[in-house]
């Protein structure tokens, strides 16, 4: 029996991970890669260690990471769930562990053994991959494709199409008609200009929560302030949650920042209780906060309470003081920053135009679309590798039945 030809376009985590899947008795596969290497993302994922997937188990719990798919993709999960990408990676000898937030990591701490597993499967089965390969144009021909690529022409009874979401390849897809979501990043960092932050590089808040209040919108998680502003989980969720909104407004917007999560009553029944307990201390040498001392200092200064005055002197007016600069922090954001090398965007081919029972294209036959090129993404912590995995898993389950 005359193998199919399967073309894949993108050699990132969807792509392989299909290719993984696939069986070399029915199909003969080729990988196009544009850069000089696969699986960039990979690669620089968690530091160098990829963060594989999250020990989220339960496909309801699942779909809530992801603030564009949250739909479509729960049945994508009733099908492959984090604890089958876990599995998938075991059976390989690449055991994956579940760090205290939940984040999963290769035992090795190195993204090159995740790396290697794929590659590996993928060259056993006798798959060409090929770098350097940037396709310029597709074309549908009766029963087959034909991909043009600065190297070379491709003839494909299948294409699964696993590009990322760069213009390029988003401007290929639309030409054979489908539908585009503008593309806009997802998260990103705040940069805010702010005498609560300056020089505080560093400073972490573990139980912080923020808000926008023109867009009713809040998250609390870690909180980390930057050389530029803010970033860490509550920063980057509420960034991709609101990517969409924050982009029309230019990523100028007003945040009221809680840097401890507690609301201001909380707060002062603290203070006080820890006053009447001390009454002789001095307010600078005062640890009643979950704060580093330079912060708290910092909070002092803008408050303009001296550092050595006793506890017992603090007047009402200055406790509220405080308490609105700890609690209610209103700052200015004044643009954005790539949240590290794992640049994300929100945007790319519109979702009511592909069939999620198996990732195939409901306007091009033998087309199938996974990963970033979708209008699908996550916040941060595993989430986007999971949709590229399962997907993936999907597209190859529908071949080999085929």
């Amino acid at each position: 029996m005359e193998k199919k030809s399967v073309i894949i376009i993108g050699g990132g985590a969807a792509g392989f991970f299909c290719a993984a899947n696939l069986d070399e008795n029915k199909f003969s596969v080729t990988i196009l890669e544009q850069n000089t290497d696969v699986l960039q993302k990979v690669e620089i994922s968690g530091g160098g260690r990829c963060n594989v997937t999250h020990a989220c188990f339960d496909p309801k719990e699942l779909a809530r990471f992801y603030p564009r798919g949250n739909k479509e993709l729960l049945s994508v999960f009733h099908k492959f769930q984090p604890g089958d990408t876990m599995e998938w990676f075991d059976q390989r000898n690449v055991p994956l562990k579940i760090e205290d937030d939940n984040r999963v990591f290769p035992e090795s701490n190195s993204s090159q053994s995740i790396i290697d597993a794929m590659v590996n499967e993928v060259l056993n089965r006798n798959f060409a991959v090929k770098t350097q390969s940037v396709v310029v144009e597709i074309e549908k021909k009766e029963h087959q494709y034909i991909i043009r690529t600065n190297s070379g022409v491709y003839y494909a009874d299948f294409v699964v199409y696993a590009t990322g979401s760069s213009p390029k390849s988003l401007k290929l897809i639309q030409n054979l008609g489908h539908k585009i979501v503008e593309p806009v990043p997802s998260l990103f960092t705040f940069n805010i200009k702010n005498e609560a932050l300056k020089d505080l590089m560093g400073t972490s808040f573990p139980y912080a929560e923020v808000s926008i209040p023109q867009l009713k919108m809040e998250e609390s998680g870690p909180m980390l302030i930057t050389h530029w502003g803010l970033s860490g989980p509550a920063i980057l969720k509420i960034s991709a949650w609101k990517a969409r909104e924050l982009a029309d407004l230019k990523y100028r917007f007003d945040i009221l920042v809680n840097f401890i999560g507690m609301d201001t009553q909380t707060a002062e029944e603290i203070f006080r209780n820890f006053r009447e307990e001390n009454p002789k201390k001095s307010i600078g040498t005062s640890k009643i906060f979950d704060i580093t001392t330079r912060f708290w200092h910092r909070i002092l200064w803008l408050s303009k309470v001296d550092l050595d005055k006793n506890i017992s002197n603090i007047s009402a007016k200055e406790l509220q003081l405080i308490l609105q600069n700890l609690c209610k922090n209103l700052m200015t954001v004044s643009g954005k920053s790539t949240y590290k090398d794992e640049f994300v965007t929100a945007g790319g081919v519109d979702l009511k135009e592909i069939n999620f029972k198996n990732m195939r294209s409901k306007i091009l036959d033998n087309f199938y679309l996974a990963g970033e090129v979708l209008n699908i993404d996550a916040v941060t912590g595993g989430f986007n590798f999971q949709a590229c995995w399962s997907e993936a898993w999907l597209i190859a389950e529908d071949l080999n039945d085929a």
